[in-house]
């Protein structure tokens, strides 16, 4: 049959489509840093297009929320930043320094900079002020550049934060342990859950490193040893997700997310990083065992998957958990860095998860939140997540570079970031904190297993996810 008019426009219609669906694909060669780069740049700017704080009328720092609003809650907007933090580091595209910098210094909110903001009160957990603070901490590892003098300092920032949450670690109930919520009217006031708590030993480990200030490492211990003597770690380094203090919190919620396990194996490298004798002995155990685990759970097939919400036949995540995957990248590469033993493994595993991640972008930057899928998913709901995302498996893949294998920086090692001991105690507003004693400061001690044995063995799935109220 000699085929018509409209058969032969038919067919070069549908050609010319699947020229156009490949052309675009994003193509990205993970060895050649000049591609990675290119590409990085490419999501960056996609994800900075969910940005709408530098427009007039609007607030700096934040992204469109919170719910009805928009999606966004307050602590997404800092995990950004840092994110962008990270991307600056490894690539050295300065592009969005200059509104990191005024939204990392606004959403501090003077004079106390503590990244406590009266706006947000509704929905103020410790691990929301704790990922600004991971920020500001990120800032002054890499010699971020630094505000103006007449501006809180990035170090000076990470401090007001330890300072704030230290006052906030309760003994009367559940044997310590900082509550998720900071405000008492907020839901989830009642939990004590591993993501507040990671995330103060992250900053306080992380402090103990770059001040060798043995007070922040003792701090650091005791958060672990209470994570761990409670349960929320395993034995076998599976990493749980909280309880609650009417059950003296032995209700431990199984669900394993990745940002608990990364923020805790980036706390442990440091720490490894930063002891000497039996204590190096011991974290490095605990860096080994969080790796192996994490590996196994969160990269089957050697690509991220967010388990407990991205199911072989269904997405279940809310908009938090789409962020997930960005924090874990960032974190091992940090370990990588910290503890090189895990090097080789580390690396390896974040190629090939990046490769997953690379496959679900389009040319344009947009990527999709499902990575061991092989192209784009269409998933556009929260999409400032997964670029998020996508933006730090691509900017880690640059990790083999002398500024970033000499590690973060300490202020005896080329960091200029000025500090303040004290910064936070100037508290005005949400649950003032009793002022920081000597006993304080000086730890209160490791938490005995003795005390909390009796209440270990009634673990249950009480159904309650990680997201925001």
């Amino acid at each position: 049959m000699v085929p018509t008019t409209t058969t032969l426009l038919g067919g070069l219609l549908l050609a010319a489509t699947g020229v156009n669906a490949q052309a675009a694909k994003m193509q990205v060669d993970l060895d050649s840093p000049d591609s990675v780069r290119a590409a990085a740049e490419i999501v960056a700017k996609n994800l900075y297009s969910y940005y709408h704080g530098d427009e007039p009328g609007q607030t700096p720092g934040i992204l469109p929320g919170p719910p009805p609003g928009g999606p966004y809650y307050w602590w997404q907007a800092g995990a950004m930043w840092g994110t962008y933090v990270d991307y600056w580091f490894y690539t050295g595209d300065d592009t969005y320094n200059k509104e990191a910098m005024r939204s990392m210094v606004f959403q501090a909110e003077a004079p106390v900079n503590a990244y406590m903001p009266r706006n947000w009160t509704a929905s103020l957990g410790n691990d929301d002020q704790g990922f600004w603070g991971m920020a500001a901490m990120l800032a002054a590892e890499v010699n971020f550049p630094n505000p103006p003098k007449d501006q809180p300092q990035w170090l000076a920032l990470a401090q007001a934060v330890f300072n704030t949450q230290v006052t906030r670690w309760e003994e009367q109930d559940c044997a310590g342990g900082l509550r998720w919520q900071v405000v008492s009217t907020n839901g989830g006031y009642d939990y004590k859950n591993t993501i507040a708590n990671a995330v103060f030993m992250n900053i306080a480990s992380r402090l103990a490193r770059y001040t060798n200030n043995g007070t922040y490492s003792e701090w650091a211990t005791k958060a672990w040893d209470w994570m761990e003597a409670l349960g929320y770690i395993t034995e076998k380094y599976d990493v749980l997700d909280g309880g609650h203090i009417p059950h003296n919190c032995t209700d431990v919620n199984p669900v394993q997310f990745s940002a608990n396990a990364a923020i805790l194996i980036h706390s442990a490298a440091v720490m490894y990083n930063h002891s000497t004798g039996e204590a190096r002995t011991k974290w490095r155990g605990h860096v080994a065992g969080l790796l192996n685990r994490t590996i196994d759970h969160f990269f089957p097939e050697g690509i991220m998957v967010e388990r407990a919400c991205e199911l072989e036949d269904r997405v279940q995540c809310n908009t938090d958990q789409h962020s997930f995957k960005g924090y874990m990248h960032r974190a091992l590469a940090t370990v990588a860095v910290l503890a090189p033993f895990t090097y080789d493994t580390v690396v390896r595993t974040l190629r090939s998860s990046t490769e997953g991640a690379v496959a679900s972008c389009l040319a344009d930057g947009t990527c999709g939140f499902r990575w061991d899928r092989g192209e784009y998913d269409g998933d556009t709901a929260v999409a400032a997540g997964q670029q998020m995302s996508a933006l730090a498996a691509l900017s880690t893949m640059l990790i083999n570079q002398k500024r970033v294998l000499n590690g973060p920086l300490t202020n005896t090692t080329g960091g200029t970031s000025q500090g303040d001991p004290n910064a936070g105690q100037k508290f005005e507003g949400i649950s003032p904190p009793r002022p920081i004693t000597t006993g304080d400061r000086a730890g209160a001690g490791i938490v005995t297993a003795v005390v909390l044995a009796s209440f270990l063995g009634s673990i249950v799935w009480m159904g309650m996810s990680w997201s925001e109220r």
